[in-house]
């Protein structure tokens, strides 16, 4: 058992998980590996449903509702990805769902959270905003609220991807983006279980680097004004994320945003697939620390490819 979590609930979430989301691929770059001094493995969960990650953890924390707690309906706030991968679990499940959604989140984004079936509230663009409007939801309503990140399930649920990828890959090191820590959460847990010998390490904005504060000080920092291009990646830790981060993350690497752009530009260009900054970043980690990871085999987890289009074009 590792801080409350074990083999057999990782294990049990994949099972549970194959039937309802995609294994998706692992790729790889001759030119990408040449650039990182490195053996790259990249985990696209840009293809995953909805575009991301969240659908895991999303799912997974459905399929572990009870049936009352179903009938009753699920709710949650997001700027997006969770909110659309909450969405079409729900709708998938013939469960109700309510998604918070800030009033400045892309239009592309609410329309795929609509066009899942689930009612959007929108609030003002703040987490305070966002929590006052669910606080009021759930006090004429029932249903169950769903936290993006900071739930166990989730974390379970996140669990998976880096799950499959050990099944096909011994590695060296592997890496995940850090914002809120569900998708860290897992992949550590996971790297623990079945891949022992593997280092792991987050992948964070040095302008949104409140992770990489909280563990070097052993407190929970909040995300305070963070400014970022990797917009996935806003969120502080959690009292379920921090935990986890603290006793098994090797360490957070910090990278500002011209690398993550770097990297992004180089995935597009070289490997033809789209990702987005938050992304990108695991990348990033890799090229500004060269001597940490050369000639070794290094996972990748690509969190999303989850682009608003209209900050490129008109």
């Amino acid at each position: 058992m590792i801080l409350g979590y074990s083999k057999n609930e990782l294990l049990g979430a994949k099972q549970k998980l194959e039937k309802y989301i995609h294994r998706t691929p692992v790729l790889q770059s001759r030119l990408i590996n040449e650039v990182a001094g490195a053996q790259l493995f990249f985990k696209c969960e840009n293809f995953q449903k909805v575009g991301a990650f969240k659908m895991r953890g999303a799912m997974h924390k459905l399929l572990c509702l009870s049936e009352k707690e179903k009938s009753f309906g699920v709710v949650t706030h997001s700027s997006g990805n969770f909110g659309q991968a909450l969405a079409l679990s729900a709708q998938l499940l013939n469960i109700s769902a309510t998604v918070i959604m800030p009033s400045n989140a892309p239009q592309v984004k609410k329309d795929a959270v609509a066009g899942y079936g689930a009612h959007i509230i929108e609030c003002s663009p703040s987490i305070e905003a966002r929590e006052e409007s669910l606080r009021l939801f759930l006090l004429s309503h029932q249903a169950t609220f769903c936290h993006p990140y900071n739930d166990e399930n989730v974390i379970l649920g996140n669990s998976t991807a880096a799950q499959e990828l050990f099944e096909d890959y011994k590695l060296d090191d592997i890496i995940a983006p850090v914002g809120g820590g569900g998708l860290m959460s897992g992949t550590a847990l996971a790297a623990k279980y079945f891949s022992p010998q593997t280092n792991i390490y987050g992948a964070e904005p040095i302008a949104a680097n409140d992770a990489y504060k909280s563990l070097r000080d052993a407190k929970i920092y909040p995300s305070i004004s963070p400014n970022t291009i990797a917009d996935g990646l806003l969120t502080a830790l959690g009292n379920k994320t921090y935990p986890v981060l603290k006793e098994l993350l090797t360490e957070i690497l910090l990278v500002n945003d011209e690398d993550i752009l770097k990297s992004m530009k180089l995935i597009w260009e070289r490997m033809k697939i789209i990702v987005e900054p938050s992304a990108a970043i695991s990348l990033a980690v890799v090229l500004k620390n060269p001597k940490k990871f050369e000639n070794r085999k290094v996972g990748l987890i690509l969190s999303g490819g989850n682009v608003d289009l209209k900050k490129y074009f008109d």
